[in-house]
């Protein structure tokens, strides 16, 4: 038997869990979640990585059909920038994890593990939120997708019959949106947190510290014309994208699409009146939802064909 374990490593958090390689579900009893301080030390960070890791090896140890000779395959879905290849964080100058610069993840992490029977893999957040999405709308007949996470940055994912694709004339170069320019600055300042937090202080002249929850709680002219600005800016940076990539699914994740209520029949709306015509699938829980799609580089088939463009950055 063959065991998998994806992780999900965010910000402030990391979480964990067993997958079932079978039909891909979380095995219950074995996801773990802890917040983490991202300006820690090295071996502070490392010990909380592997204190949440241990957790779900421990509770898969104790599943019947484990034996001891049995390799745990961890799989990470990682933001960058990272080598994802020789799984080196290359964190630097983006205020988290910078204590883990140029380390070897997998080299650092196993000496704080129970097990050193086990093999490290790892893929950007983005892209494992994407995989992962893309199984859980298995039944639908989508085959290209573009997958975004809407949080604290803006994340994205351009899949074809759920393999990532990071270039090529129909995506960005390295299949990124965060980092391409829309009206006077670049996307992410415009599809994150932030951009909520400093539009309601400039409408309402009032600093708000819990994000885009509270601004959705608030509900008034002010957050409408927020949430709407939201949604003409999402259509009109997305949609040359959509068209040239000729996706018939996007996929929403992250903290903000959570608020969807409050957009989504304008982003509909908006992308109708330019004639494209697509799904759009919300996924409530993304850090679960990121951990499947990681759990799925153990899939012999999928890694063979990714391994050797995975991203470096």
């Amino acid at each position: 038997m063959s065991i998998t374990i994806g992780v999900d490593i965010g910000g402030s958090h990391i979480s964990s869990a067993a997958i079932n390689g079978n039909d891909f579900v979380i095995i219950p009893q074995t996801y773990f979640s802890g917040p983490v301080d991202s300006k820690a030390s090295k071996e502070v960070i490392i010990q909380k990585w592997a204190e949440i890791i241990n957790q779900t090896i421990q509770a898969v140890q104790h599943t019947s059909d484990f034996v001891e000779k049995d390799k745990i395959g961890i799989a990470f879905s990682m933001p960058g920038p990272f080598q994802y290849e020789s799984g080196i964080a290359m964190f630097e100058g983006n205020d988290k994890y910078e204590a883990l610069y140029n380390v070897s993840i997998s080299q650092e992490l196993i000496g704080y593990l129970n097990t050193k029977n086990v093999s490290f893999r790892f893929l950007n957040d983005a892209s494992c939120f994407g995989v992962g999405g893309c199984l859980k709308e298995s039944a639908t007949d989508a085959e290209k997708v573009i997958a975004i996470t809407l949080g604290t940055g803006f994340g994205a994912a351009f899949l074809d019959h759920k393999l990532p694709i990071t270039q090529g004339e129909d995506v960005p170069h390295n299949g990124c949106l965060w980092d391409k320019p829309f009206h006077n600055s670049i996307a992410d300042n415009y599809f994150s947190t932030r951009w909520f937090l400093n539009e309601y202080e400039k409408s309402t002249g009032k600093k708000l510290t819990d994000g885009v929850k509270e601004i959705a709680s608030i509900e008034d002219f002010s957050t409408a014309k927020i949430f709407d600005d939201f949604a003409n800016n999402l259509t009109e940076f997305l949609a040359p994208f959509i068209i040239k990539f000729d996706a018939d699914l996007l996929i929403l994740g992250g903290n903000i699409a959570k608020s969807h209520r409050l957009f989504l029949s304008k982003v509909q709306e908006n992308l109708k009146k330019q004639n494209i015509d697509l799904a759009i699938s919300i996924v409530e829980n993304t850090e679960q939802t990121s951990i499947l799609g990681s759990s799925y580089l153990y899939n012999e088939v999928f890694w063979e064909r990714i391994k050797a463009e995975l991203p470096y950055f």
